[in-house]
């Protein structure tokens, strides 16, 4: 791995396991109750390493995955939590090279997700109605990224004008009332393509799951959500945490057909 450069985010964890999200940059430096260090004593150190805090305190410093950026970065809209992100890229069967189609940009989180997963030859095409909203997702995947990646496509809109004009092989929405786009996307996504939605309550899904019978054009509709565990290990001692993540969202599939 290349050293940690100016402007990466790197996360600094303390003894007691703590984390902390921190943009590099020359001339400013992190601090907290046990101590402070300059940025210039982490730009070019390596990725995995230990570095000591102007107190005297140990501290480890890694690049963050992509769910610890998305757990610790700012935010304005919820964000998808990792537990669901990746259930999601798994059932809309999200590749490298696809178009992918999301509605309901948000902070960024499932952005950044999709755009890293389907990689230079693919295409993600994000819509939001809130230009607060693209606002604050264009920090968070500017931040992550180091710039807005060529195979984005950042609008404010309709999604359903857009399933029209790109007819993506994979549709990816997070909005209150996903079934106004079942219609579009029974005329104009290719055979075969996914409709993907996140919604977080009952009669969403009932809706959505009407929409599309009413349509005729999908198939294979699965609904289903997930919920994280986390366990300790101590010793001889395994035991499940207290806390859990539990219901944050449903997660529903379709797949388009004739």
């Amino acid at each position: 791995m290349s050293e940690i450069a100016e402007g990466e985010a790197i996360l600094l964890i303390d003894g007691k396991g703590r984390h902390f999200l921190v943009k590099l940059q020359r001339g400013t430096q992190f601090t907290y109750h046990l101590g402070s260090i300059p940025h210039e004593e982490l730009i070019g150190s390596e990725d995995g390493t230990t570095v000591v805090t102007s107190s005297g305190h140990e501290m480890k410093l890694i690049r963050p995955r992509l769910a610890d950026y998305i757990l610790k970065m700012p935010r304005g809209a919820q964000v998808v939590y990792p537990k669901d992100i990746g259930p999601i890229i798994s059932w809309a069967d999200i590749a490298a090279g696809m178009t992918v189609l999301e509605a309901g940009t948000g902070s960024g989180a499932l952005t950044t997700a999709l755009v890293r997963t389907v990689g230079p030859t693919g295409r993600v095409v994000t819509v939001e109605r809130r230009e607060d909203h693209q606002k604050t997702a264009r920090k968070t995947i500017n931040r992550w990224f180091g710039g807005i990646p060529d195979n984005l496509d950042m609008r404010i809109g309709d999604v359903e004008d857009v399933i029209a004009e790109i007819e993506p092989e994979r549709i990816v929405l997070d909005l209150p009332e996903p079934w106004h786009a079942v219609p579009v996307a029974g005329e104009h996504q290719p055979g075969g393509a996914v409709f993907c939605a996140y919604i977080p309550t009952v009669p969403q899904i009932q809706q959505l799951v009407d929409a599309f019978e009413d349509s005729g054009r999908f198939i294979e509709v699965d609904v289903f959500e997930t919920l994280h565990r986390t366990w300790n290990v101590s010793g001889r001692s395994v035991r499940p945490n207290h806390q859990m993540i539990g219901h944050t969202g449903f997660i529903i599939t379709a797949r388009r057909c004739d």
